[in-house]
């Protein structure tokens, strides 16, 4: 294709006729991680200049300009315009790497992460918890609806912004 090789040739920019050709000789996969857990992890690796979390969500909430690090999964990975093969989810990374790997003819166990999921759904269960009683109502209620998409696009059942 005439753009394939462009530097950061976004896949908008290719027509319909060009993006299914594409796409169909790809195994597509989506890594989501519930977006609550995505400003968790971004707060704490320091990306806002916020001393607290409710002042980082704050300034997220007050933020016109979308950082990739919380902008809604739907607008960055396109579920709509794209057929993924497998989506995966955060938390459960290491049963579902595996069957991937496996299906891919690669040796699961040893390129999988030390971490168990167990381990990482406890962790980011109780980060949730605490960071979540931070907030107050009316920012729990805006997260909510900034989120709202990936919420209804993807299960994050246990998600502390689902209704």
């Amino acid at each position: 294709y005439r753009r394939l090789h462009a530097k950061e040739t976004r896949l908008s920019e290719f027509n319909r006729t060009e993006r299914k050709a594409m796409l169909g000789s790809y195994t597509k996969v989506l890594f989501v991680r519930d977006p609550f857990h995505r400003l968790i992890a971004t707060f704490l690796q320091g990306m806002g200049i916020s001393p607290s979390f409710s002042s980082f969500v704050q300034e997220v909430l007050d933020s016109r300009e979308e950082h990739e690090a919380w902008k809604p999964l739907v607008s960055l990975c396109q579920p709509c315009l794209v057929q993924y093969d497998y989506v995966v989810m955060f938390g459960f990374l290491r049963q579902e790497l595996g069957h991937l790997l496996r299906r891919a003819g690669l040796p699961a166990g040893s390129l999988l992460p030390e971490l168990t999921d167990s381990q990482v759904q406890w962790t980011y269960r109780w980060l949730s918890e605490q960071m979540f009683s931070e907030l107050s109502a009316q920012q729990k209620q805006q997260l909510s609806h900034f989120y709202r998409w990936d919420l209804a696009a993807f299960p994050f059942s246990s998600s502390y912004l689902s209704d």
